[in-house]
């Protein structure tokens, strides 16, 4: 084959380095972004935070909303004498007397502010409760390692998860000539410790603990104490007749028992084991002023940043020193972060007011008025690729008068109605919730029936799909719904 020189014209789409980061920060959720931005801020001398007020200020938001940027405002002459009255009527207020009355708002800048995020103590797990109450019992050498394995065999719902023998065996290494009844006399002491219930070994166990500490004139305590250690099954398979012989009560005494045991605990470390609360910080602020929804930024996700002036000045465009080269590097990534920076709330915004225009029905009347919508819609009304829409909605939360929600809540699927328009999926669950909780306990509704009654507003919907979205909202089927006393 001969070779030979061929000139070619071609256009190649590439990612620029500034695209990738413009990119990577707008997919990054709020705590990522301040997380980024710090990391910037210790790896760039170029960058600072702004003494500035942070964030963005829309034109459209009321001045009231709109915070001063001397938190503290300008002081007058302290010498002046106020021309304060002395004496207000009974009904009138301050703001009858002074029309510019403005409300103190702490500086929101200070970093002392969120120390206690920091300073506040783990939250105490159901094993540390547990081990508290036992330092504080008088348990000798021995009775205390019984207990310390007893303590580490309990999960996180209280139950003891391995059998008296097992904890004996286990023992033995530890102890030598260790009895068994030794073990069992420890563990008694261990379930009367606190939450009442804690060490059993099953539920009729656990339940029939709590019993035996109440009081002795609590009504109803002995039959309940026989049916959960004699005939818990029969209760769960909701046989009130063979109930009512093996107890030797009537229909009225049976309702008076089934409640003492619904006041008990059947998951007793759940109410110590208290999860630590997660925070959601909402990207963006929804609100009306008037007749109209306003979408804004939220101001503190992200501190302003700009460029230092006092390094910048010391760049030299005639040197080509390494440390000039070093500052003008740093000094273009600089320009190019915050740029990125500004895209990204700029593309947050755009989105948010398309979301809020689409689901005004959403925000004035709940979930049932939520119209379907799908990322294509966004798209092509802000005049973006679908990708990008997405990267935009994960991960982000607007703060609404009806709460806060993912960006992603407000898209949803649809079904068609009679009328041959459309109803998205999350007014059909919201129709759903609303029937079950109308139902009689008695004879809740089937999925079927469910199904019957959506056809009667006009929204067709399949049993499958109802019993789809029933299970998306952790509903069980009517069969365990059913409550015959």
């Amino acid at each position: 084959m001969k070779q030979s020189l061929q000139l070619r014209l071609g256009q190649n789409l590439a990612m620029t380095p500034q695209l990738q980061q413009a990119i990577k920060l707008l997919q990054l959720s709020t705590l990522d972004l301040q997380q980024e931005i710090q990391q910037a801020l210790d790896s760039n001398m170029m960058l600072e935070v702004s003494d500035e007020e942070s964030g963005f200020t829309e034109p459209s938001e009321p001045a009231e909303t709109v915070r001063q940027e001397n938190d503290y405002g300008e002081l007058g002459n302290l010498d002046t004498p106020a021309d304060i009255p002395q004496e207000l009527g009974v009904d009138s207020s301050w703001e009858d007397v002074y029309d510019n009355v403005q409300s103190y708002t702490p500086p929101q800048n200070d970093s002392d502010n969120d120390d206690y995020l920091f300073q506040r103590a783990p939250a105490e797990t159901l094993h540390d409760h547990l081990a508290w109450q036992m330092e504080l019992t008088p348990f000798s050498e021995q009775d205390y390692a019984i207990a310390t394995a007893i303590i580490d065999g309990i999960n996180d719902d209280g139950y003891l998860t391995s059998s008296i023998e097992e904890v004996h065996q286990g023992l033995l290494s530890q102890i030598e000539d260790l009895d068994l009844d030794e073990v069992v006399a420890v563990l008694h002491r261990v379930q009367n410790f606190d939450p009442p219930g804690i060490a059993a070994q099953n539920l009729a166990e656990c339940l029939s603990i709590q019993l035996r500490q109440l009081p002795d004139d609590t009504p109803w305590q002995r039959q309940a104490l026989n049916l959960t250690e004699n005939h818990l099954d029969v209760l769960a398979r909701r046989d009130l007749n063979k109930l009512k012989r093996a107890l030797e009560i009537g229909d009225e005494e049976l309702n008076h028992v089934i409640a003492l045991i619904r006041t008990l605990e059947p998951k007793p470390g759940r109410t110590i084991a208290i999860q630590e609360a997660q925070y959601v910080i909402p990207d963006v602020f929804v609100f009306r002023v008037a007749q109209e929804w306003v979408v804004t930024l939220n101001p503190d996700i992200a501190p302003k940043l700009r460029v230092n002036p006092f390094y910048s000045g010391m760049i030299k465009r005639a040197d080509n020193s390494a440390d000039n080269v070093t500052m003008k590097n740093h000094l273009q990534e600089a320009r190019w972060f915050i740029k990125s920076l500004q895209s990204r709330n700029e593309t947050l915004l755009k989105v948010a007011r398309s979301i809020v225009e689409h689901q005004k029905d959403f925000l004035e009347y709940g979930e049932r008025a939520m119209k379907p919508l799908v990322l294509r819609d966004v798209a092509e009304e802000v005049e973006m690729h679908e990708s990008t829409i997405s990267r935009v909605t994960t991960q982000k939360y607007m703060h609404t008068p009806n709460g806060v929600y993912e960006f992603k809540y407000f898209f949803s699927s649809h079904v068609s109605t009679d009328a041959g328009g459309e109803c998205s999926a999350t007014a059909i669950k919201a129709y759903l919730k609303e029937m079950i909780e109308q139902e009689d306990q008695a004879k809740p509704l089937s999925d079927h029936a469910l199904s019957a009654m959506l056809k009667d507003k006009g929204i067709q919907v399949a049993r499958r799909t109802v019993a789809k979205y029933r299970e998306a909202l952790n509903i069980p089927p009517s069969n365990e719904r059913k409550r015959v006393f």
